[in-house]
């Protein structure tokens, strides 16, 4: 059996960035970018005044209650179009462009207004007080955000500050989820005897889109053939097929040769883990299929560690593993058998601010309430002695992953 880190080092190898599109830059969050944005202006594109005030020459107010003439105004989104003269100022506000001959701003608290078209300064100012300096966010191509880099909300601002309308980024992958089994149902359908609710394929799906892929749900396959078969065919479009249950060997496990008979060569279908030892990966031209195991926790953790960074390199990004932390362990844990183990937890914190990871006690792989109510997985090492609360320990923080599982 493959570790979990060589199935997920052959899993990224096998996959690279999708081609780029264009995108209106109102679209463009959450995409990666394919090429860099580069400013097309300066910005600010002018000597601007940070503070309401008046703009004036420095050397007309080193004596106290100096008094000039205003000759006239300076508002953002408008500007003052002479030269300021000796003895003259400005009535500038925030954002407005320093006139030419101007060299400070004083600000409005430190002035005084007596008589109409005059202003007494207070308290001077030194050359260039409350002035922002034309370029000094950036400059006419100046790069501002490098390709390769997820768009937040903010990059999305830059850009547009930048005057960049339209945006290079790699196409969303295409990822279709196909849930199989004679057992399942979907929720809000009758249950039969022995049956029960599809959940993973929707768990699934979700976890795509909250990754940045677009997925395709390509329905429930019956332990036939030649549904598994028509189905997987229906699929092939996509840039990566994933199916869930049915990837082992077994009588009912269906699917390893249904891929083959669609030209899939079978790379691994077991890895050294738990849950979700039964774990496959396949390859057909440009296109990749992976089997998750059928239970639901199974699913999940392992659409994490495998599915996750196969969408991100897809995307255009490393596809690095999942990020885990240091923790301080809550219980005492018995010794680790020959598999890694993903252990479902609950998080705390010590004294001194580090999480206190305490695993639920029971794990079976079937049980997706103790899933949704954990805050994080400890990550056991196959062959991992025993150890006492206290001890220092890796996990997986599901704060770390931003709401996206």
């Amino acid at each position: 059996m493959l570790t979990v880190d060589e199935a997920l080092a052959r899993i990224v190898a096998r996959h690279a960035p999708l081609p780029a599109e264009t995108v209106s830059i109102a679209d463009a969050a959450g995409r990666v970018l394919a090429a860099p944005v580069v400013a097309r202006l300066d910005q600010p594109f002018a000597d601007l005044s940070a503070m309401d005030g008046y703009a004036v020459r420095a050397a007309d107010c080193g004596g106290l209650s100096a008094t000039l003439r205003v000759v006239g105004q300076a508002p953002a989104g408008g500007a003052y179009a002479g030269t300021l003269g000796a003895g003259e100022a400005v009535r500038i506000f925030t954002g407005g462009p320093v006139p030419a001959g101007a060299d400070t701003i004083v600000i409005q608290e430190n002035t005084k207004v007596e008589t109409a078209g005059t202003v007494t300064i207070l308290e001077g100012a030194q050359p260039g007080r409350h002035i922002r300096r034309r370029g000094l966010d950036f400059a006419a191509g100046t790069v501002g955000i490098e390709a390769g880099r997820r768009l937040a909300p903010r990059d999305v601002a830059l850009a547009a500050a930048m005057n960049t309308p339209w945006l290079s980024v790699h196409r969303r992958p295409r990822i279709g989820v196909l849930a199989t089994g004679d057992e399942l149902v979907m929720p809000g359908e009758p249950v039969g005897p022995n049956q029960i609710l599809s959940s993973s394929a929707l768990a699934v799906a979700a976890l795509v889109r909250g990754w940045g892929g677009e997925a395709i749900l390509l329905g429930i396959a019956r332990d036939t053939y030649e549904d598994i078969g028509a189905r997987i065919g229906t699929g092939l479009s996509c840039d990566l097929l994933v199916t869930l249950g049915g990837a082992s060997v077994g009588e009912h496990d269906l699917v390893q040769d249904a891929l083959k008979a669609q030209g899939f060569d079978l790379d691994f279908w077991r890895i050294a883990m738990r849950p979700g030892k039964p774990l496959m990966f396949a390859e057909r031209a440009a296109q990749t299929a992976l089997g998750l195991p059928g239970n639901p926790v199974s699913t999940m953790v392992c659409a994490l560690l495998f599915l996750k960074p196969a969408i991100e390199r897809l995307s255009g990004l490393p596809g690095s593993p999942v990020m885990t932390r240091r923790a301080v362990l809550g219980s005492d844990i018995a010794a680790n058998d020959t598999r890694q183990d993903y252990v479902r937890s609950r998080l705390g914190r010590d004294g001194s601010g580090l999480p206190v990871v305490t695993p639920f006690g029971v794990q079976d792989s079937s049980m997706l309430s103790f899933l949704a109510h954990a805050d994080g997985l400890l990550v056991r090492p196959a062959h991992d002695a025993a150890r006492t609360a206290g001890s220092a320990v890796e996990i997986i923080d599901f704060a770390d992953l931003g709401g996206t599982f």
